[in-house]
Formats: C-alpha cells, sequence, structure tokens
C-alpha cells in the first residue's frame, strides 16, 4: 500500500522541424496548420498553430485522438494549441482535428517511441503516504488555465546542481516495480541551500509546506506561466515567495532541500501542458514563441 501511494504521488508531481498544412495546399482552405515538431517522440510537447484567413471567425477548436484542448490567440488571427506527450501514450498515429465554422481539417502526426532508463529507489521507513490535503491542493493547481502567456522564448534550468534523474525514468521502489508510472520532470542535485530560481515568468499560484500536510513532496512551489503551462518545484528547504507573487525568469522563489520522500538534498522541477507532465528538455532548448 505504501508503494502505491508514493506511486501515486509520484504520478501527480513527481523541437525540431515542424509540418505545414495548407500553405501550399488548395487556396479554398480555411485555416493553415503548422504543426511542430515534426515527428514527436513521447513526452514531446505538439504545437498546432492554426492561421485563421477570415477576420471575424471564430477561434478554431483542436482535437487530438478525441480529446480537445484549448487554443489561444496569438497574433494576427493566429491562434496556438499545445497537445502534451508522456512515455503512458502509446507510439503512433496521431488524428489532429481543426474545426469551426467554416471548415473542419484532419491531420496526423507520427509520435515516435523512446526508450527510458530504469532507476531502483530505496525509501526508508513507513511514514506518512501523503495527505489529502496536498493531493487536493496540486490537483487544483493543475487545472488552472490562463489566456494570458507569461513565458517568453526558451525556459530556464531552475537549478545548477547536476541532473540526477531526468524526465520519464521508470522505477522500482523498495523492490517493488511502480507500474504505469514515469518520472514527471527532472531531479538536479545539489547541496542544501543552493538557489531555486524561476524558469520562466508567472503567478504563484501554489505554495505547500511540510507543515501544512505536505508530506510526501516536501515543500513545493507552483508556477503558473499561463495558456496551461505551469511548473511545479519540491522538495524545497526554503520558500521564499507567496502565493500571488508575480515572479521573473530567473527570480529567486526558495532553495534545494530534502524536504519530503527524499533521498538527499535535489530539487525535482515538473513541467506540466493541459496537466500532463511532459518532457522541460525541449522548453529549455527550442522553446515555442
Amino acid at each position: 500500500m505504501a508503494i502505491q501511494r508514493r506511486q501515486i504521488l509520484a504520478g501527480l508531481w513527481a523541437t525540431g522541424g515542424l509540418v505545414m498544412w495548407g500553405l501550399m495546399g488548395r487556396a479554398a482552405h480555411a485555416y493553415d496548420v503548422v504543426i511542430t515538431p515534426s515527428s514527436p517522440q513521447l513526452g514531446d510537447t505538439i504545437s498546432v498553430v492554426v492561421q485563421v484567413r477570415d477576420s471575424a471567425a471564430a477561434p478554431p477548436t483542436v482535437v487530438a485522438n478525441g480529446k480537445s484542448y484549448p487554443c489561444f490567440l496569438l497574433s494576427n488571427n493566429r491562434f496556438r494549441a499545445f497537445i502534451p506527450t508522456s512515455p503512458l501514450d502509446p507510439p503512433g498515429r496521431i488524428v489532429i482535428q481543426v474545426s469551426g465554422a467554416e471548415e473542419t481539417r484532419n491531420l496526423a502526426v507520427g509520435l515516435r517511441d523512446r526508450t527510458f532508463r530504469t532507476q531502483r529507489i530505496n525509501l526508508r521507513g513507513s511514514g506518512s503516504l501523503g495527505t489529502d490535503h496536498e493531493f487536493d491542493r496540486v490537483d487544483e493547481f493543475k487545472r488552472l488555465v490562463s489566456s494570458e502567456r507569461y513565458w517568453s522564448g526558451t525556459l530556464l534550468r531552475p537549478s545548477q546542481g547536476r541532473v540526477s534523474s531526468e524526465y520519464g525514468v521508470q522505477r522500482y521502489y523498495n523492490g517493488v516495480f511502480a507500474e504505469n508510472y514515469y518520472h514527471r520532470g527532472v531531479d538536479y542535485a545539489a547541496a542544501t541551500g543552493t538557489p531555486v530560481v524561476a524558469p520562466a515568468a508567472g503567478y504563484i499560484r501554489l505554495v505547500g509546506r511540510v507543515s501544512e500536510g505536505f508530506d510526501l513532496p516536501g515543500n513545493t512551489i507552483g508556477i503558473a506561466h499561463g495558456q496551461g503551462l505551469m511548473s511545479i518545484l519540491l522538495h524545497l528547504s526554503r520558500i521564499d515567495v507567496n502565493e500571488g507573487d508575480f515572479v521573473r525568469a530567473g527570480q529567486r522563489i526558495g532553495a534545494i532541500g530534502s524536504t519530503g520522500a527524499s533521498t538527499g538534498p535535489h530539487l525535482h522541477w515538473g513541467l506540466y501542458v493541459n496537466q500532463v507532465a511532459v518532457d522541460p528538455v525541449p522548453w529549455r532548448y527550442d522553446g515555442f514563441e
């Protein structure tokens, strides 16, 4: 039961080219669609940018494999939706439907498979298996969506510590394989007290402390970067911000620690897109406009 609860918690927290559809196609199309990256792999964020020809048209809707994703205005009748992928998705064909009053377009992109390494973690003692309070607060945070965008360009590395666990790692906890689990972020190992900075601008929408029932993630900060993009930072020794604060990219927000279920001082940075934990690395090196 202890392993199961830890798996649940971990599940909660713990670009290359592009494809252009319609730009060289029939002029009759109401929408031109640009999909980036052109050959995504598991964990990638897929950007769907839609150019609407009619300035009076309503925003399009974007559906991928039957699930709808919010579409936000960029500029000049251009809209964008983000489609998150994860190691739990089956590789293969993703059907993307762009619809509006003028037209419905059915497009497709291939999602490539990816190999993730396996790690063995030993957690000492039984301790707390998590509280409803922490689960509820994190769920509430992940559901937040703002039409405004606060990030700009590529994201920053939130810690200069060495990478101790990359995104997508599979794990054995105390010898038991964690089914339907993947490491939902990147871990940076460094000494307690090492600064942690905001990877991008946004509003602090979650502050959780061990003293308030955040037993497993430890001291926690959640940043809403806008348009469904969220950062969550765990195991902090100190929190230097308050809920409601606006932070800039690179601003110090706390310090590395080993609070909660942790085997040593480190920072866990999880990046969520529309409630799915995606690989932060492409956002750091390629980013999206």
